[in-house]
């Protein structure tokens, strides 16, 4: 391909580079087999942009069509993998009605791109090596493999800025545990370090000083498979009797997440956190209170409706809400009572006529991650298995989960911490 073929953008960028002006917002890197995206906007913590989004699918979709290129990478510069979408660029293509279009595109572009993410053949690791929130976590979460390292800090935090958890959070906020997705899409709670494994937000836990060779190893790899780059990585993973630093989603606190937020109405969450009477209850009212009460009940009503619904029709229903929520955030109505689900939410949001569609790139679809199986097992898998296999203890079912997930670092403390909740 010639540069007389490529994108504006891509023209663009490779003017600019010749003159010595910037580097590249986005880094292509090639090692044999495998295929890097370095995101490089350190000192925006990588925040993305439409150059980004359009630099990034180009390629994924050369590379998915490629032969030679056996795994794809996503990784960041600095201390961030990506902090989120640009918000400065958002809000001057909101302010300019000459860069609506632009916008428009950044935004279809950007779910297709999710959707082909989740869907490719290639196998796709995101490195979430540091803050990894917003669109950065769109980026990560369809990946069949989702490595976390002690600098992980994993959010959504479109709440406390008057916007909603976009980018496939309806789908894999919903996929977590219990109500654990609708507790972090409401407060915009920082994930960090072992909690992203233990939450199912990561496949892996690997520490950063074993990444370089982890990518050496993998790079090597020929005709790789999903399973054996799961093998690769399980061979840098920490070791199944390390101690986390972070592990904090579990027993009281987690049971509380679960009691609380399973309501359909945001003033029924409120109140039963109320009667929990918990300091982790009260913290979580006060986080709760500081957001957009229309934000809030908008991505809680997204999440439930997520949990019943494809990859494809999640990513549809939040098309639909880019077109139909204000752009321009106001604490207006104040208070949550104020907005009444039917009218205030579900028919003025949900049901509202839109103008532009999502058209996919790829047709496959899903409801639950094909390659779920690589992380540790969910609470649903957990309770079925121990009763379906008649495990009569708690050491009978850690066993027969560190068999099956061979020796895989944090099931003893999933199996235990779900047993003990839910059975004793």
């Amino acid at each position: 391909m010639t540069c007389r073929n490529l994108p504006l953008i891509f023209k663009r960028g490779f003017a600019q580079q010749a003159q010595g002006i910037i580097e590249s917002s986005v880094l292509i890197k090639k090692n044999l087999g495998s295929r890097q995206f370095i995101l490089n906007r350190p000192r925006r913590l990588n925040a993305i942009d439409m150059e980004m989004v359009d630099i990034i699918y180009f390629n994924l979709k050369a590379w998915e069509a490629s032969e030679q290129a056996k795994i794809v990478f996503l990784k960041g510069t600095g201390r961030a993998l990506c902090a989120g979408g640009d918000v400065k660029d958002v809000i001057n293509s909101l302010k300019d009605p000459s860069k609506h279009k632009d916008l428009e595109h950044q935004i279809d572009t950007e779910y297709d791109m999710i959707h082909f993410m989740g869907t490719m053949k290639t196998p796709y690791i995101a490195v979430m090596d540091g803050i990894t929130m917003g669109a950065g976590g769109g980026l990560c979460s369809f990946a069949p493999f989702r490595i976390a390292t002690e600098n992980t800090q994993f959010a959504m935090p479109e709440n406390a800025i008057g916007l909603f958890c976009d980018v496939g959070a309806s789908f894999f906020l919903s996929r977590l545990d219990g109500h654990l997705g609708a507790y972090m899409g409401a407060t915009s709670r920082i994930v960090k370090g072992e909690d992203a494994l233990f939450a199912g937000l990561a496949t892996h836990f690997v520490p950063s000083s074993r990444l370089e060779a982890l990518e050496a190893r993998l790079a090597e790899l020929d005709h790789a498979t999903h399973d054996m780059i799961h093998q690769a990585i399980e061979e840098f993973a920490v070791e199944r009797d390390h101690t986390p630093a972070t592990y904090t989603l579990h027993g009281k606190d987690r049971k509380m997440m679960d009691d609380c937020f399973k309501h359909e109405k945001m003033e029924d969450v409120m109140l039963a956190l109320k009667e929990d009477g918990s300091q982790f209850s009260k913290d979580t009212i006060d986080t709760i209170l500081k957001r957009s009460p229309t934000s809030v009940k908008i991505t809680h009503e997204h999440i439930r409706k997520g949990s019943g619904l494809s990859l494809k029709e999640c990513l549809n229903m939040e098309h639909r809400l880019w077109q139909t929520v204000p752009k321009q955030p106001k604490w207006n109505p104040a208070r949550l009572e104020d907005l009444d689900l039917e009218q205030d939410i579900r028919v003025r949001f949900f049901h509202a006529n839109v103008k532009r569609r999502l058209h996919f790139t790829h047709t496959p679809d899903f409801h639950l991650h094909p390659f779920r199986r690589y992380a540790l097992p969910t609470e649903k898998e957990i309770l079925e298995t121990k009763k379906a296999n008649s495990l009569r203890t708690v050491a009978d079912t850690v066993e027969w989960f560190d068999k099956d997930r061979n020796g895989k670092f944090g099931v003893r403390q999933k199996v235990e911490d779900v047993l003990e909740r839910n059975l004793l």
